[in-house]
């Protein structure tokens, strides 16, 4: 059998070295249109400050390698221009000698991943605006910084390569902008919880420039001037960031059947509608592991089980692809921010509402113990229907993010309800949790709500009531001296009981402390007590400020 692989990154190299590990007689020929293969792209932005020093770090094969190690043929600087499946061959341009050939093969898998959106613009093409790729984009920022004496970026887009660059280029002193055309950075965040990114950012001297539309790109005195809808400005280095698309096109001219969007469709065996050719990693369709509809899922994680997953079908172990969650993490400096399965703009873009379709506990805790020093701010958001289904979730903070969020991505997997949350056992010492881990208490706070032990109220919601509720601060009095939301009213947490008769219990009372835990038992004691319309602020009062942050 003689397999033909085009592209050698993530799922294409997979692909390869599994198959050879459970075949040793397959013949297989790899095809890389660039001079890297199976290189940790994913790590790139990390090379531009030097935090991940030599290119070679990065590079986790080498066609030698690949060879002496697997018996596998890699080609780089070898771009197939063309799939003909009527006589099961391929044409190769070699852009090393400039020579065209044609190779056959018995099975063909397409692993040729995305490319970046490029804007039409004015000026678009200017020599010095550079987009975040190959290693070879990132090495020609390096050079730039390094010897160009540059300070001054624009990255343009918000996503995770645009702003894990943002930070490495910050970490070397560049004065760097963002400019993204959408209300928020890091689309895979709902806007309270990316709000706190926003701010942290600002603090860093990351110069956000939300809701702004880029216009054009011009040459001005030896720099490239930046003209959008709200101001004009010159830098040293403009990048580009604004998105991927698959590159499908070769399979679309072969007549593989490709969705709006170019990604390839694929069956739950990876394989395409031409006989004997398949498809792995970004370039594909997916389906999506809790609602089982089509989406684009351009992730590693998913294109190195695809991968895996084809090398055992091409061997005649059949498996089948279960769909990807979209799990992801960002490192934001000191921070993180994470995430999985759908967010609300999902959600809302699919005609679901909040309350009537699914609920949303928002909790913020501490990291660990808050007695062992260290304990900073985990914010956790957990999204689920009303049969208590987990459809996604959402944490960000400085330690233990990456935790959480992997233990809430295995209970989706394994159909879990949000209320078993709280009977998971997670390992605890004070230097790494509480005794009851940030995980069991959104457990808690579920099934509190599900019994009507508490309603919860959303920044969101609270934002456009909040002049006609009782607010209710249940803080202490040095607490409120170091702020507290315009409009208040005050009742320490230890006098409410005797203080109870204040509140008119014919109003809304939407009662606030620190995050949260006060406001629960304040809310406790009115609700015992006759009051029925009785919320408690989600996240507590440091989240809300986080979110009215301009």
């Amino acid at each position: 059998m003689k397999v033909l692989i085009i592209g050698g990154v993530a799922a294409g190299a997979t692909t390869a070295a599994r198959l050879r590990r459970l075949n040793k007689d397959v013949e297989m020929i790899v095809f890389e249109k660039g001079n890297y293969v199976s290189y940790a792209n994913c790590g790139l932005p990390y090379y531009v400050s030097g935090e991940i020093q030599g290119k070679d770090d990065l590079l986790l094969m080498t066609p030698q390698l690949f060879y002496d190690r697997f018996q596998i043929d890699v080609r780089v600087a070898s771009e197939v221009t063309a799939i003909h499946p009527e006589n099961k061959s391929i044409s190769v341009y070699n852009h090393m000698t400039g020579e065209t050939y044609e190779e056959n093969y018995d099975q063909l898998v397409i692993a040729t991943g995305s490319s970046p959106i490029r804007l039409p613009i004015p000026g678009i093409d200017h020599p010095d605006i550079q987009q975040l790729w190959t290693i070879d984009d990132f090495e020609k920022i390096r050079q730039k910084v390094e010897l160009e004496n540059m300070h001054t970026a624009c990255i343009i887009g918000g996503g995770f390569v645009g702003i894990e660059t943002a930070e490495n280029l910050k970490e070397l002193n560049v004065d760097v902008d963002v400019i993204e055309k959408g209300p928020q950075i890091l689309n895979n965040l709902d806007f309270e919880m990316v709000q706190p990114i926003h701010k942290y950012l600002n603090r860093k001297g990351i110069h956000l420039y939300l809701n702004t539309e880029l216009l054009a790109f011009e040459d001005h005195q030896s720099k490239i001037q930046v003209k959008t809808n709200s101001f004009t400005k010159s830098y040293d280095l403009v990048i580009l960031s604004v998105g991927v698309k698959p590159q499908s096109e070769i399979a679309k001219k072969a007549g593989i059947d490709c969705n709006a969007r170019g990604g390839i469709v694929v069956d739950e065996y990876l394989k395409t509608n031409i006989p004997d050719i398949y498809a792995v990693g970004d370039v594909i369709e997916v389906e999506h592991y809790i609602h089982h509809q089509k989406t684009m899922i351009p992730l590693a994680g998913p294109a190195n089980k695809e991968g895996r997953i084809l090398a055992d079908n091409l061997a005649g172990h059949p498996q089948k692809y279960l769909g990807s969650l979209g799990s992801s993490i960002i490192k934001v400096f000191e921070m993180a921010a994470a995430s999985t399965g759908f967010n609300e703009k999902q959600l809302q873009a699919q005609d679901l509402h909040r309350h009537q379709d699914y609920e949303v506990v928002i909790i913020q805790q501490k990291s660990h113990a808050g007695y062992y020093p260290g304990a900073k701010p985990l914010t956790i958001k957990v999204i689920y229907d009303l049969e208590q289904n987990i459809l996604g979730a959402q944490v960000i903070g400085y330690e233990g993010v990456d935790k959480r969020i992997d233990v809430i991505s295995t209970a989706i997997h394994y159909h879990g309800k949000v209320t078993d949350l709280k009977d998971l056992h997670i390992a605890y010492a004070p230097p790494f949790a509480s005794a009851k881990d940030a995980i069991n208490m959104v457990g808690y706070v579920a099934e509190n709500m599900q019994n009507g032990y508490i309603q919860l109220m959303l920044p969101d919601e609270y934002q456009q009531i909040k002049d006609h509720v009782i607010t209710l601060d249940v803080r202490e009095n040095d607490e409120r001296k170091a702020g507290y939301i315009e409009g208040s009213y005050h009742i320490p947490y230890g006098e409410l009981i005797h203080r109870y008769q204040e509140i008119d219990p014919k109003q809304t009372v939407v009662i606030y402390c620190a995050v949260g835990v006060r406001a629960y038992n304040c809310a406790r004691i009115l609700m015992q007590r006759g009051y029925q319309k009785v919320y408690v602020l989600s996240g507590g009062l440091g989240f809300y400020l986080d979110y009215c942050f301009q």
